[in-house]
C-alpha cells in the first residue's frame, strides 16, 4: 500500500533496544511536529472545509499521540529529551521547496506529498518495530500507532489528489518514491524513528 522501495532493515531494531529513552523522545517530538504540520497546511488552505476538518482531527491525533509517547517516559522514569534534528525529514522538505513551481496548488500538492512520505515511513518503522522489538508493550504500541500513521498517509495522499488540479499527482508521487529511496540508504543506523 505504501510503494516504499527501500525497506527498513530489521536489525535497525537492534540499534534502537540499546537506547529506548533516545527513540521515545525522538518519536515524541516527531508526533509533535507533525500536529505543527497539520496546522501549518491548514494555516495555508483555510478555503478548503473538508480539508481543514480532517487535518483538525488528524492534529489532535498527533498529540494524543505524544501524549501518549510521553507517558510512557514518564512510566519508564525517563526523562522526555531537547527536540532533535530530524535530518530525514530536512532532506525531504528541501526536496519539496525545489519541487514547488511557486503557485498555490503546487505549494499545497508537495506540502501534502511531504507529509505523505513522512507518515509513509513512519508507518513502515512503527511495523518494523511492532515486528521485531521484544520489549512487549512497545510492540502493542507501535502496532497501533502504525495503523493510525497508514490513515494519516491515506489522508495526505487523497487531498493531494484532490486538490492537485492540472498536476499529474500520480507523478509527482513515483518522483517522490524514487527521491524517498535515494536518501533513505543513509538512514537506519541510529536509535531514531527515521535516523
Amino acid at each position: 500500500m505504501l510503494r516504499l522501495k527501500l525497506p527498513t532493515d530489521p536489525r535497525w531494531v537492534n540499534i534502537v533496544e540499546k537506547n529506548i529513552e533516545e527513540i521515545l523522545t525522538d518519536h515524541a517530538w516527531c508526533e509533535q511536529k507533525a500536529a505543527t504540520n497539520a496546522i501549518t497546511i491548514i494555516t495555508h488552505n483555510s478555503e478548503h472545509q473538508d480539508l481543514v476538518q480532517d487535518l483538525l482531527a488528524l492534529a489532535k491525533e498527533e498529540i494524543d499521540h505524544f501524549e501518549q509517547v510521553h507517558n510512557i517516559i514518564i512510566k519508564r522514569g525517563l526523562k522526555l529529551g531537547r527536540e532533535r534534528k530530524d535530518d530525514y525529514v530536512n532532506e525531504l522538505y528541501l526536496y519539496m521547496k525545489r519541487s514547488n513551481t511557486g503557485s498555490r496548488v503546487s505549494g499545497l500538492v508537495e506540502r501534502l506529498l511531504f507529509s505523505a512520505m513522512i507518515e509513509a515511513r513512519s508507518c513502515e518503522r512503527f511495523k518494523v518495530l511492532s515486528e521485531n522489538i521484544e520489549d512487549e508493550e512497545l510492540s502493542t504500541f507501535y502496532r497501533d500507532l502504525m495503523e493510525s500513521e497508514a490513515g494519516h498517509y491515506t489522508t495526505f495522499i487523497g487531498y493531494a489528489r484532490k486538490y492537485g488540479e492540472g498536476i499529474d499527482v500520480e507523478q509527482r508521487w513515483r518522483e517522490w518514491l524514487d527521491f524517498e529511496a535515494s536518501i533513505i540508504t543513509n538512514y537506519g543506523k541510529s536509535e531514531t524513528v527515521h535516523g
